[in-house]
């Protein structure tokens, strides 16, 4: 497997991954692993929401409508919080989501060392998404197992009640799945052809994922 090479600084890098395959999860790994700091756009939404920022006020106007976040909101978030990370390194999760996102990067002089993909075949993500329950507090993901009773009443961390996303049927996680490919497919065809993606199995535990992405970044 292709490995991202390490550069002097700390390394700044991008996750990208379907709905379904973890990523979120896998980030905080990856990101504790390395040292760096992990960014999640979903995380910065909220964080701007509950201080009540301008661009969180902005951003809840689209966000309470259904309405993607327009990108010079999301722009504007990611580099405000990069800005002064100086030579720390990063691991961007949920951006860039398009190529006027990576312009963006770019423009703003924060070169990406690499970009980790987490593969995994769409009847897989159809069934974890469709078996998924979500604690309604900490959002602690827990999966559904019809033929036991493995899952708990309450979240084991928190003791908030578990429920399933509307958007996690498995026709609805199909539309998203499609939606991500459509977002996404530019992103890996240019990170691809600049020779800095690297594409990693995401299938199997948590831990055999998390080794994986580990070992795809070369100390």
């Amino acid at each position: 497997m292709r490995s991202v090479e390490a550069p002097a600084r700390a390394k700044r890098l991008i996750l990208l991954g379907p709905p379904g395959s973890g990523k979120s999860t896998q980030a905080k790994i990856l990101a504790g692993n390395l040292g760096v700091e992990p960014i999640a756009s979903g995380d910065l939404f909220r964080s701007h929401q509950q201080e009540g920022t301008p661009l969180g006020v902005k951003a809840a106007e689209y966000m309470s409508q259904g309405l993607l976040v327009p990108d010079e909101v999301t722009i504007a978030m990611v580099l405000e919080r990069i800005q002064p990370l100086g030579q720390s390194g990063y691991l961007l999760d949920g951006f860039p989501r398009n190529q006027v996102q990576v312009q963006a990067l770019e423009a703003a002089d924060h070169e990406i060392d690499g970009v980790l993909l987490i593969k995994v075949p769409h009847g897989e993500l159809v069934r974890r998404l469709s078996s998924r329950l979500l604690c309604k507090q900490c959002q602690s993901p827990y999966e559904r197992d019809h033929s036991s009773s493995g899952v708990p009443e309450k979240c084991n961390r928190c003791g908030g009640d578990l429920y399933q996303r509307q958007d996690d049927t498995p026709e609805a996680v199909s539309v998203r799945i499609r939606v991500y490919g459509e977002e996404t497919c530019p992103l890996v065809d240019y990170y691809t052809k600049a020779g800095k993606l690297v594409a990693v199995d995401g299938e199997g535990t948590v831990e055999e994922i998390a080794q994986r992405l580990r070992e795809s970044v070369r100390e």
